[in-house]
C-alpha cells in the first residue's frame, strides 16, 4: 500500500527508470554471455580475473553492510532517533545485496552449483567458501528481521535477537570478504590484516550514503518529511555521516602514503593510482562532502558524492591489486592493461537498477517509513 508521504517524491519515475534499466541491461548481458560465454568479459589469463563485476559486488555488498549498521543503531544499539528510517535500511540492505549476487552470478557462470558443491566438498579452509556461508547466513536473518518489522512486530524478544544475529552475521561475514582479500600475500596491495577494518569503515560510510540519498529521493525535499525524519536528516545523520567519512578520508591517504613510500615488490602500482585523474576526483569528492556536512548544507549532495567517490575506490582496489603482473614484479616493464567490456559495464547498470527498482518497489507496497509507536 503506498504512504502518502512516499508519493511526494519521484519514486514512480524512479521505479519505471529501475524496470527500464533492469531489463534493458540484462538483455544486453544475456546476448553477450550466450554469443561469447565468459569471454564477454575482458578478463582472462593475463592477471586480472576479477573483473568490474566483482567491484560491482564488492561495492553492493558492503553497502549492505553499511546500510546494517544504520539500521542497527536503532535496533540493537538504541539509538531511538534512528527508528525512522531503519525498516527502509533493512530492506535496502536486502536489495543491495541481491544486487552484489547478481552481478556476481553473472561473472562466474554457473552460481547454483554451489547449492550442492559447498555442502558436498565443504572447502573449510577457503575465505572464499566462509564469505558464501556467511553472507547466506546473513541474507536469512535479514529476511527473518524484515518480515517481523513488516508485521510490526519491533520489541519481542525474537525481533531483538534477530537485530542482533543480524548484525553479528554480517560483520563476520564482511571480515571474512575482507580476509579474502587481506589474505592473498601475492597481491601486496591487498594484503594485510587490517583490510577488514579498512572494508568495515567504507562499508559504514557507503551505507550512511545510501541511507540519506534514498530518504531524500523518498520525500522528495526536507519539507515533505515527517517531523522526525526531518529532524535526523539535520541533526543526528549528517554527525554521523561526517565523523565516518573523516574517518575513511584518513584511512585512504594513509594507505596511498604507505603504499608510494614503500618499496615492496607490487606496491609500485600506487604511482599508476595517484597519477590517474580518477583517484584525485575520488578524494575531492570525499572532501568536498566532508566539508559540505560540517558547513550545515542539505546532506543529500554529499551523499551522492561519496558513492561516486566510493564506487571509484572499490574499482581502484579491486582493478589496481592485479595490474602488477603475478610474481613478475618490476621484472615485467610496464603494468598489466585492463578496460571493462560492454557487458561488463552492462552489469553495473543491471546491479544500480535492481537497488533503485527493488526500493521503490519496497516503498510503494511495504510501508519502509513504519516505526515502532512510541516513535
Amino acid at each position: 500500500m503506498t504512504t502518502q508521504t512516499a508519493a511526494k517524491g519521484p519514486v514512480n519515475t524512479i521505479m519505471a527508470a529501475g524496470l527500464t534499466g533492469l531489463v534493458v541491461s540484462l538483455g544486453l548481458v544475456m546476448v553477450g554471455l550466450l554469443q561469447e560465454g565468459h569471454a564477454a568479459f575482458n578478463t582472462g589469463s593475463n592477471g586480472i580475473t576479477w573483473g568490474l563485476p566483482v567491484v560491482t559486488y564488492v561495492f553492493f555488498v558492503l553497502t549492505s553492510t553499511g546500510l546494517t549498521f544504520v539500521a542497527s543503531l536503532a535496533m540493537v544499539f538504541g539509538f531511538k532517533d534512528f527508528y525512522p528510517i531503519a525498516k527502509r535500511c533493512i530492506w535496502l540492505a536486502v536489495v543491495t545485496l541481491i544486487a552484489g549476487f547478481a552481478s556476481l552470478a553473472m561473472e562466474i557462470g554457473h552460481p547454483f552449483r554451489m547449492l550442492w558443491a559447498i555442502p558436498l566438498s565443504f572447502q573449510y579452509l577457503s575465505p572464499l567458501n566462509w564469505m558464501g556461508v556467511f553472507y547466506a547466513a546473513y541474507l536469512g536473518l535479514l529476511l527473518l528481521k524484515f518480515h517481523k518489522v513488516n508485521g510490526g512486530d519491533w520489541d519481542s524478544g525474537t525481533s531483538r535477537q534477530l537485530g542482533i544475529a543480524s548484525f553479528v552475521a554480517v560483520v563476520i561475514a564482511h571480515g571474512t570478504l575482507g580476509g579474502v582479500f587481506g589474505s592473498m600475500a601475492m597481491r601486496p596491495m591487498w594484503y594485510g590484516g587490517l583490510v577488514p577494518i579498512y572494508f568495515l569503515l567504507t562499508a559504514a560510510v557507503s551505507g550512511a550514503a545510501f541511507a540519506v540519498l534514498i530518504t531524500y529521493l523518498t520525500y522528495g525535499n526536507e519539507a515533505a518529511m515527517p517531523e522526525k525524519v526531518r529532524t535526523l536528516m539535520q541533526g543526528a545523520m549528517p554527525k554521523v555521516f561526517a565523523a565516518v567519512l573523516a574517518v575513511v578520508i584518513l584511512a585512504v591517504v594513509s594507505r596511498t602514503v604507505t603504499g608510494l613510500w614503500s618499496n615492496a615488490d607490487g606496491l609500485q602500482v600506487w604511482d599508476h593510482i595517484v597519477a590517474s585523474p580518477w583517484f584525485w576526483i575520488e578524494l575531492l569528492l570525499m572532501v568536498a562532502a566532508f566539508f559540505m556536512l560540517l558547513t550545515g548544507s542539505s546532506p543529500m549532495w554529499p551523499a551522492v558524492m561519496v558513492i561516486v567517490s566510493l564506487f571509484i575506490g572499490r574499482y581502484e582496489f579491486i582493478i589496481s591489486g592485479q595490474l602488477v603482473p603475478l610474481f613478475k614484479g618490476s621484472w615485467v616493464p610496464g603494468l598489466i592493461s585492463y578496460t571493462p567490456s560492454l557487458t561488463e559495464w552492462m552489469l553495473v547498470v543491471m546491479a544500480f537498477s535492481i537497488v533503485f527498482f527493488g526500493w521503490a518497489f519496497g516503498e510503494k507496497s511495504l510501508n519502509l517509513e513504519a516505526a515502532p509507536k512510541e516513535q
